[in-house]
Order: structure tokens, then C-alpha cells, then sequence
């Protein structure tokens, strides 16, 4: 794909403001909580270690060097993951009560995928050294 590379970087930014987007309602105890702020819960900050990896794969998908494309596969895998470990932590039900999932939740998942399969796509000429 022609451009996989500044497509990432995009989402990887997106993924950086979807942080700060609130993710999950507990109506309990009326309490919003999205990737930086999740007071009243045991979950800390669910969003600071994607903000980590995604501003890490923001800069390998502006380096043209054949190991920043295979370190970031292995950077975007992390933040899919705890794109998925945050879905699955903060829209489970806890004592017959079941959370609010809002539009962030859906879109940090969505776009970690699309993140990932942009890294599967790099676009980099290998010279043959003959």
C-alpha cells in the first residue's frame, strides 16, 4: 500500500486523542472514565501505556530504515493488545452491574487494529548488495 506509512502515523496520533475521549460510564457511582483519568476505580490509567506505544509507532513510521518497520510491528502488537485488555477490563460487569461502553472504547479498538495492519504494510525498497 502506497501510503501505509503516513496512514499510521495518523492513527497513531488519532489513538493519542481517543486518550483523552471518555471511554466508559458507570452509573453507580457516576463516574466517567476515559484513558488518563478513571478516579473512584481500581483501573489507574488504562490509557498511558497506548499513548506510550503509539507515540513510539508515530516516529517508526516516519524512519525508512528496515528495523524501524520490524520493531514497530512488535510496537503496534503491544498496543493492540492493551487496546483489547483495556475493552475487555473496563466493559466488564462488576456485581450485576454493567458499564456504559461509549464511542472512545469502540474507536481505541478500531483504530489499534487499523494501526497494526498499517505496520504489516510497509512500503521500503531493499537494494540487492550484488
Amino acid at each position: 500500500m502506497k501510503y501505509s506509512q503516513q496512514i499510521g502515523m495518523v492513527l497513531a496520533i488519532a489513538i493519542i486523542g481517543i486518550c483523552f475521549m471518555p471511554w466508559v460510564y458507570i452509573e453507580s457511582k457516576s463516574i466517567v472514565i476515559d484513558g488518563f483519568h478513571a478516579k473512584g476505580t481500581n483501573f489507574g490509567r488504562p490509557g498511558l501505556f497506548i499513548a506510550y506505544t503509539s507515540g513510539i509507532a508515530a516516529i517508526l513510521f516516519l524512519l525508512n530504515k528496515i528495523w524501524a518497520k520490524r520493531v514497530n510491528i512488535f510496537i503496534t502488537t503491544f498496543a493492540l493488545a492493551w487496546s483489547l485488555r483495556n475493552y475487555i477490563i473496563l466493559s466488564t460487569c462488576f456485581g450485576g452491574e454493567c458499564p456504559e461502553k461509549l464511542v472512545g472504547l469502540y474507536l481505541l479498538v478500531f483504530l489499534s487494529i487499523c494501526m497494526f495492519i498499517m505496520s504489516l504494510l510497509p512500503t521500503i525498497k531493499v537494494t540487492d548488495s550484488k
